[in-house]
This record gives C-alpha cells, sequence and structure tokens, in this order.
C-alpha cells in the first residue's frame, strides 16, 4: 500500500501548489468548473477557507491531493487518480463532517454538506452517492458566448451610466447591492475583498450601472485569468457575477452591462465569453441569451445530511 501523509493548509506556497495540482490532474474542459483557479484565489484570501483545508502527501512530500470546505459549505477536492484510495475517501469525508459539525456549533443551527459535480461525471456522482450525498433539485449551467459574433451597441434608460468600480471604497455599497440584488446575506465585506484581491482583477472589467441620483443599482464582474487560459489553450473571460437591484429591474441595465464585458473582452483579445447561473435562474439565463451565450454543461448538486458533534 502506498504510504502517505497529510496536514492542514499552512502558508500561501500550499495555495500554489493546490492550483499546479488542480491544472495537473483535471481535463482541459474543467479547468473553470468550480472551483476554478480564480475561485480558488478567492477562497484562499478567507481565514475560513484556509481553516478549512488538508492536504496530502506521498513520501517523497509530492501533493497528491487536496480537501476543502468553502465559505459555503460546499467539500471541494481534486487528487491524483493513482492516490485516490478507500482511505484517503473517508478521510475527505471526515474532514468535510467535520468542519460542518464545527460551523453547526458556531451558528447554532442544521447545516448540511454540499457538493456539486458536473453531469456525465460517473466517477464522482459515484463517490458522492456511496458516502450519502443525495442529489438535490438544484442545478447550475456553463453558458459560452462566440466573440467573433456581432456584439450590439449598449441600451441604457435614460439618465443611467455604465462605469467600472473606484476602488475599495466602494466595497461596501457593491456587498448591500449584491445582496439585495441576489436576495441573501452571503456576500460579505471580506468576501467581495477577496474577490477583489485575486492577481489578475482589473478594476476596469468591474461593472457598474448607476442610476440618474449616483445609486448603484447593477454590477456585471467581468475578468480574465491567464493562468485558466495557459492551460486550456483557450481565450475566455468571464461574464458574472450578474445582478440588478429589485427597483430597477426590468429597465435593460443586466443586458447593457452585459454587452459592455463583451465589447470589453473582445477588446482585450478573447475568443470567448462565459458565466455560470443556477438552472432555476430563467431571468439571467433568458438575458444571457438575448446576448448571444448559450448552455454548454450542467452541474448537479448534492446535500449529505451531518449529525451534530
Amino acid at each position: 500500500m502506498q504510504s502517505y501523509t497529510s496536514r492542514p493548509y499552512s502558508a500561501d506556497e500550499d495555495l500554489q501548489a493546490i492550483l499546479e495540482l488542480l491544472l495537473a490532474v483535471r481535463p482541459a474542459e474543467r479547468v473553470a468548473s468550480y472551483p476554478s483557479p480564480v475561485d480558488l484565489h478567492e477562497m484562499f484570501a478567507l481565514q475560513q477557507v484556509q481553516d478549512n483545508t488538508r492536504l496530502w502527501f506521498d513520501a517523497g512530500n509530492h501533493m497528491i491531493g487536496y480537501a476543502l470546505v468553502d465559505h459555503y459549505n460546499n467539500l471541494l477536492f481534486e487528487f491524483e487518480p493513482q492516490a485516490f484510495t478507500p482511505e484517503i475517501e473517508a478521510e475527505i469525508i471526515a474532514l468535510g463532517v467535520a468542519c460542518i459539525q464545527r460551523a453547526m456549533q458556531e451558528e447554532g443551527e442544521t447545516l448540511t454538506l454540499d457538493a456539486s459535480c458536473r453531469a456525465g461525471d460517473t466517477e464522482k456522482i459515484a463517490f458522492l452517492t456511496r458516502h450519502g450525498f443525495e442529489q438535490q433539485e438544484g442545478y447550475s449551467v456553463y453558458m459560452v458566448r462566440p466573440l467573433d459574433q456581432p456584439i450590439p451597441a449598449p441600451q441604457l434608460p435614460e439618465g443611467f451610466a455604465i462605469r467600472h468600480v473606484l476602488g475599495e471604497e466602494e466595497v461596501e455599497a457593491l456587498v448591500a447591492l449584491h445582496r439585495a440584488a441576489v436576495g441573501t446575506e452571503h456576500m460579505t465585506v471580506e468576501e467581495r475583498l477577496a474577490m477583489m484581491s485575486v492577481p489578475e482583477y482589473d478594476a476596469k472589467l468591474d461593472l457598474l450601472a448607476v442610476a440618474p441620483d449616483g445609486r448603484l443599482v447593477a454590477y456585471c464582474m467581468c475578468s480574465i485569468s491567464e493562468e485558466e487560459n495557459a492551460a486550456t489553450g483557450r481565450k475566455e473571460g468571464y461574464t458574472d457575477p450578474v445582478g440588478t437591484h429589485p427597483d430597477f429591474q426590468r429597465r435593460g441595465l443586466a443586458r447593457a452591462l452585459m454587452l459592455t464585458g463583451l465589447q470589453a473582452l473582445k477588446q482585450r483579445g478573447m475568443d470567448f465569453a462565459v458565466l455560470g447561473t443556477s438552472g432555476e435562474n430563467i431571468a439571467m439565463q433568458r438575458t444571457a441569451e438575448s446576448v448571444g451565450f448559450h448552455v454548454a454543461s450542467t452541474t448537479f448538486w448534492f446535500a449529505r445530511p451531518v449529525t451534530p458533534a
């Protein structure tokens, strides 16, 4: 039996090793799947994620895998195929359960250990099933838009304007806008700062729609990851997350922001734009389709009950 050791995440150097492992073991078509390299940069700016991460090494101290529970209670992991033994499987699940039990103690509520899997990934679906995960009704879609097709000019209501984020001084307003648009308390100042701390973050691609009175009313956070593009051999840029304050919906603001983002990505030499959204968010899908996106893949979601410690 191959011997291995494991330890908690401890330093920034560990993140680089995690990124190298992900790019080595994932097929090119799945590099942008959650968590992508961009997602990992954002996650590891959060102390909670660092505390919820464990790394595995072979006898030569070469990293063979990692597992973590993110700030939304999702179990995430990547391993070299030959290292994925029943013993390591059990340790991954034990890590996930322990993280959720700790969160339940801190928050005083019942939580589940969640996970996701792209449709057609039979090996991971089998792993989740044999460890007590049940598929949920919800799902996510990954959408793609070629940028060699014409991009219509954005149309805004009278008095509205589009500009980019000015800097960290707007973080609190950005968080408030996100929470109102999505109807959730999940986004925090710490998380938004983590998104803006990614090495390849470009404030000029972090777009906002502004009302005549100066109020921030919609957003589209575009980005380009040269790291991911180098791994896939493609030139792709993101046009998500996207959201509009409930008081300003159905005015074409999200569509105008996305078209502005598509133009910016094309100007920067990208060949494709991509985004992800939930299967239930029909309004977002229709908006994306209206500017030329189509669904390229589907991701299923799973949950495992966890008993308190």
